[in-house]
Parts: structure tokens; sequence; C-alpha cells
């Protein structure tokens, strides 16, 4: 479709084709990294320079929601469920929105690697599902406990081809991958009914990859309530970011009428030192999730925005290097 690259070329405004959503945006920030950062000694300060918690930093920016990752039974005890209940009563405390991101794995799970947790990694297939089932299950009423409920749970982590390999691989077996995306689903469900579950790819530019796995999903009985989606736009080097926004909001157009479900992107990053064209790129899609058919289009997470100074080696945050936002996370505040 390319809408928005088309009506430009015409001089066509938006409105002829789209009405926008009056539904209020989702703006958040995946922050997991808050509490390892904190430990290792780093600070954030606002605009201003003042030295501040790095949460409501990000409330003055505009951003209304945080996502955390939980990882089963990491080495170093970062993103357990103990510091992920941390984050989160800290986030409830300022008012946001809270989305859980399940990985379920020891460490990160992506399209290139998801490895069962070291304690799953003998289990029969029946017994993987109980315990996608059981970890979901207490992780959530753990938080419950603590006053969290979450308004979103991803099962799963940039699930392009399944997860728990190699069991719950799509590419092998979509089945087994529907069962276990069902397990967390129930999970979720029988402790706050009112939580929407999300099935998250990475690559949002890529229709046939999620058509692919919707359609695969839907012919074996998953339940989801949420497409999630991964954009990180290339911005240098000849690459043309505006078209992989506008392909992302193609893709996620069809996703919200193909299967009508409303839509999301849980991660987006761009280099924290060209915060012009950050800027834009969040602008760009924040004002796409207004127009995605149906008013299902809920809004746009940055992925780890406050990491700077190269920390864990990750570049696309939105923090320069003295701890301060870059003007990168004004474009929040538009909306």
């Amino acid at each position: 479709m390319q809408a928005f690259k088309t009506l430009a070329g015409l001089g066509l405004t938006l409105a002829a084709l789209y009405q926008p959503t009056a539904n209020a945006l989702v703006k958040g920030a995946d922050v997991s990294w808050m509490t390892q950062m904190e430990a290792a000694g780093y600070r954030f300060y606002n605009d201003a320079g003042t030295k501040q918690d790095l949460l409501p930093i990000l409330k003055a920016h505009g951003l209304n929601a945080v996502r955390l990752r939980v990882w089963v039974n990491p080495t170093d005890g970062w993103n357990n469920i103990t510091d992920v209940i941390a984050k989160a009563k800290r986030a409830k405390a300022y008012g946001f929105d809270i989305l859980i991101d399940f990985h379920y794995s020891d460490s990160w799970a992506d399209p290139g690697q998801q490895t069962k947790p070291t304690a799953w990694s003998s289990a029969s297939f029946d017994t993987l599902m109980y315990n996608v089932w059981h970890f979901t299950y207490d992780s959530l009423t753990a938080l419950k406990n603590a006053g969290i409920t979450p308004k979103w749970v991803q099962v799963g982590n940039e699930t392009n081809n399944g997860m728990l390999w190699p069991d719950g691989k799509a590419s092998t077996n979509m089945q087994h991958f529907a069962w276990l995306i069902n397990s967390g689903y129930d999970a979720v469900k029988a402790v706050n009914s009112s939580t929407k579950v999300i099935v998250h790819l990475a690559n949002c530019e890529n229709n046939d990859l999620f058509r692919w796995m919707f359609d695969g999903l839907t012919d074996n009985g998953a339940k989801w309530d949420v497409i999630g989606a991964s954009i990180y736009p290339t911005q240098s080097g000849g690459g043309d970011w505006f078209t992989l926004d506008n392909l992302c909001f193609d893709n996620l157009s069809d996703m919200a009428t193909r299967y009508d479900k409303e839509v999301m992107i849980v991660e987006v990053g761009m280099p924290w030192d060209d915060a012009t064209n950050s800027y834009a790129t969040i602008n760009d899609l924040l004002n796409k999730m207004n127009y995605i058919p149906n008013s299902k289009g809920l809004g746009v997470f940055y992925w780890e925005p406050e990491s700077y100074s190269n920390w864990q080696g990750y570049s696309l945050g939105a923090f320069d290097n003295s701890g301060k936002p870059t003007t990168a996370l004004d474009a929040f505040l538009k909306y």
C-alpha cells in the first residue's frame, strides 16, 4: 500500500485514506537495564542536568508505559522475577502502565536464539507446556501479590521462528509453538482476565514473515490479543529508514485487518548520536499508529532509551554520554 509515501508524493492528506483513532497512544520504554545500570554506578539526569530517578525523567518526556523482560534463572540475577518486581513497583508509583515480556530463557531470546532454560533442557514437550504455564502463572501471581497487574504480557520475545527450540520451533512444528503460546495465554488469563497477551515478532517491515507466522498460529488454534513488532530503522550509510517505517505501517495495517487484532511496536531503537533522525522516526511511527485501520494501533515502546556510554555495547539508546536524554525523546511529547 505504501500509503504515507504515496500521499506525500500526491500532496494529499492522510485523512484521504484513513481517519485517525481517538484512542490515547501507548508511549513506552523498555527499561529492563535500569536497576543493573544503577548498581554499576550509572546515574540519570534531567534536561536541566539535575540528577534524578530515571522514571520521572521519562514521565516528563510524555511516556506513560514501561516494558520489563523476565528471564527464568539468569546467572547474575538481573531480570529474574525479584528484580522485575522491584522495577515494576517503582514504575507503578509513577503511574506507568506495565508490559511484562517473558523470554522463557535464562538469557536473551530473539530470532537467532530461543534457548530453553537450563532447568527445562531435558523436559518432555508436555512438561515444557506445563513449565510455561506454571512459570507464567507464578511470576504474574508474585507481581499481583506485590500490587502489580500488567496491562499487557508478551508470551515469548521476537519469536520469528517460535521459542524453546527445538521443540517449539515454528518452521519444524507450528502446532507445538501454538500450544506453547496457549499455555502462556491461559496462565496470563488465569491470573487476570483483563491483561492482554502479545505475540511478538521482529522485522516489522517483513509482511511475508508475519503472515506466515500468524496464519500458522491461526490454523493451529493459537490465542492472542495483540500483535507486537520490533523495528530498528537504519538511518545512516545509505539506509532508508522512512521506507522501513512505511513497510512496518503497511504490515501492521494488514495484521489489524487480516486477524482483527490490535497491534503495537514493542521495540524501536536508533543511534543515540543521531537525535534529529531519531526524533523524526519516533514521531513518524507514533503518527502512523493513529492511522492503523479500525483504531487497532496501540502505540510505540522505545527499547532501553536510558542506556548510554556504550552500556553493554548498545548504542541505540536515547540518552547522551552525560546521562541526559537527547531531543529524540521529545517526540513522545507531541502525542
